[in-house]
């Protein structure tokens, strides 16, 4: 057997040093993913360093601004939101597809808030994730109007009628959470109801009503 030479022993510690490096990415980018889904965008980097189990400059070494950090978890998050319109998209029944895909969005938003944030923001500025973005919009508007042509969908939805499904359900979103999961199945039953042809219903009933008194909501506001 051969012995080991130098060159072996000079690689060994590189190829730990990049492992490392790695798994400390990773677990940042965890910890941000769930800091920004507790808390939104605005969480303070020191804390995601905290919560890494990292040194801050460790953090700001593999992201050099918070601008980096949410683009790479913001990638991420679309990527999932890509692959959910896909499946509602592979749907045989359009109208039963555009259902699935607003639920499943609606429960994403409500799961996450740093989505919404994230979003609407400056910092998503990139051009990977607008090429992203512009190709979620098509397959959107695609199955939109196959779900009108299909005679589920109302002829005059709009598909940018998304921003105003994700503004409304993003509002519900600043509930206390033991409401908000409650109230957002709703408000997005009372909407794909709305969405409805005239004369096709399939009597879509709606999710249990939350029990938040206005109380609660004077207290969530002051909260904020």
């Amino acid at each position: 057997m051969a012995e080991p030479t130098q060159m072996d022993a000079q690689q060994a510690p590189a190829a730990k040093l990049r492992a490392d490096a790695a798994h400390n990415r990773d677990r940042i980018l965890t910890a941000a993913r769930d800091l920004f889904a507790e808390r939104g965008i605005d969480v303070p980097m020191t804390a995601i360093a905290r919560r890494a189990g990292v040194g801050a400059a460790t953090l700001f070494r593999r992201f050099p601004d918070r601008r980096s950090l949410i683009a790479e978890v913001f990638d991420t998050q679309l990527a999932h939101c890509e692959s959910v319109l896909a499946g509602a998209a592979a749907d045989p029944d359009p109208w039963r597809g555009f259902c699935t895909f607003i639920t499943d969005l609606g429960r994403m938003q409500i799961e996450d808030r740093g989505f919404t944030e994230a979003f609407f923001s400056a910092f998503t500025e990139d051009a990977g994730i607008d090429e992203k973005r512009m190709r979620a919009e098509a397959a959107f508007a695609d199955l939109v109007e196959r779900a009108q042509k299909s005679g589920g969908l109302r002829p005059d939805f709009d598909p940018s009628d998304l921003m105003l499904i994700f503004l409304a359900n993003g509002g519900v979103s600043e509930a206390p959470p033991e409401h908000a999961q409650m109230l957002s199945p709703r408000l997005i039953a009372y909407l794909l109801q709305s969405f409805e042809a005239q004369g096709s219903s399939t009597a879509r009933s709606l999710p249990t009503p939350s029990r938040m008194g206005l109380n609660e909501v004077f207290s969530a506001a002051q909260a904020q």
